[in-house]
């Protein structure tokens, strides 16, 4: 009874966001927030810490992700709390906004300044250049296309979709989103039905190597720990984003009834981002690459990057090129998505320190970096994207714990509208 009152109320918070005059629906919100979830890190990311951290590091991204909606939840009801209304009708909200109520005075200033930059740096700039590396490599794999080629396609579309303000983005990712999902989650489905035989050994692998990696990552056990956990927690960070500050910008443009409302609406988000697409990644490449004594069962991982795993995985069903040509569309898709919603939290950040006269230098500059990330080294780009992603979650963080009072006041709120 009280799932489907649960559930009534989800779909009555996006029609209420459809019919309204705000810049966003609530549906519109969660659409541009999972297009930023959703990328890279969900097929790149996954075989990256399952090659370095072996099968137990998605057990640690799961881990990440629970306690994560709960904090992405406080993320968007502070988000709606503090949002600024402009005389135009525009929303200026997100962490920098919150950052400055939790700390007044000149430290709270500086704190919120420290997040805006980090955010630009780390998902207009870093960000955007790790997606476009990743759709150009997995397509120079799958169609020999020059990866310089596949970076001014996608700059020259995102140049387009960057202009168009707001509106253009809103109309992208709403209808982009659930097809691209879909997709990926049909083609995984059938490669989960191929080797149906091995996903109870695949689940096993997955706790198994939680907590003894050593076993297949070889190498005394508190170091391939280590790996497994920080891999886990560092993939499983850039793949939902919780904690990190990015998405509580688009929840903030949500036009909801209450924030609460707007706080469940984002943790659907985490869900859909981890226990559900990223998982799908995970069950693929373990069940075809490690599973049934697969190509890496004993821990050699020669020839196999983070960029070509899951082409491998699919691979192994959909033949050779099949599965090349699968990833690199899909990974085309939840690529290009997260640009979209990145450079609009960036844009954000902008806007809010040098008002909207920053803005077209900013996007110009975010185009170029596409270009540049499209022809630069791949393992150079992630470790400067984990660098700034720390740096925004820090202030944020911080934020979050001073304003817990507002968050608990807000679901109090609501938890006696119930009773």
């Amino acid at each position: 009874m009280l799932r489907r009152r649960n559930a009534r109320g989800v779909r009555k918070v996006f029609a209420e966001g459809r019919k309204a005059k705000a810049r966003l629906s609530s549906f519109q919100a969660l659409a541009t927030a999972i297009a930023a979830q959703v990328g890279t890190g969900n097929i790149v990311g996954a075989c990256g810490a399952i090659l370095i951290g072996g099968p137990g590091a998605i057990f640690w991204m799961w881990v990440i992700a629970f306690f994560g909606m709960a904090t992405i939840y406080s993320e968007a009801v502070l988000a709606q709390e503090t949002r600024i209304v402009n005389e135009d009708g525009s929303i200026l909200g997100g962490p920098a906004i919150y950052i400055r109520r939790a700390f007044k005075g000149t430290f709270g200033k500086f704190l919120a300044g420290f997040f805006a930059v980090a955010t630009i740096l780390a998902l207009g700039f870093m960000g955007a250049m790790v997606q476009s590396n990743s759709v150009a490599a997995t397509s120079n794999t799958a169609f020999s296309i020059p990866t310089w080629v596949i970076g001014l396609i996608l700059s020259a579309v995102a140049a387009f979709i960057f202009l168009g303000g707001l509106n253009r983005i809103a109309s992208v990712t709403e209808k982009m989103v659930p097809f691209m999902a879909l997709l990926y989650l049909v083609g995984g489905l059938i490669v989960i039905f191929a080797r149906i035989q091995y996903i109870p050994e695949t689940f096993g692998m997955i706790f198994k190597y939680a907590f003894r990696p050593d076993s297949i990552l070889g190498g005394a056990i508190g170091t391939a720990l280590a790996k497994a956990i920080s891999q886990g927690a560092k993939r499983g960070l850039f793949s939902n984003e919780a904690g990190m500050g990015s998405t509580p910008h688009a929840h903030a443009m949500a036009n909801v009834k209450t924030p609460h409302e707007q706080g469940v609406v984002a943790m659907i988000g985490v869900f859909i981002d981890t226990f559900i697409v990223l998982t799908m990644t995970a069950l693929v490449v373990i069940s075809t690459l490690y599973a049934g004594n697969g190509v890496l069962a004993g821990g050699s991982a020669e020839g196999v990057a983070n960029t070509n795993m899951a082409q491998l995985a699919f691979g192994s069903v959909f033949g050779e090129t099949g599965g090349g040509i699968f990833v690199a569309i899909c990974l085309f898709f939840f690529a290009f998505s997260t640009i979209i919603g990145w450079n609009l939290f960036g844009k954000i950040n902008v806007q809010y320190l040098f008002g909207k006269k920053g803005v077209v230098v900013y996007s110009v500059l975010a185009v170029l970096f596409i270009f540049a990330g499209s022809v630069l080294s791949n393992d150079l780009l992630w470790q400067l994207t984990d660098l700034f992603n720390q740096l925004m979650v820090l202030p944020n963080v911080l934020a979050l714990v001073a304003l817990s009072s507002v968050v608990a006041a807000s679901a109090k709120r609501k938890r006696n509208q119930l009773l």
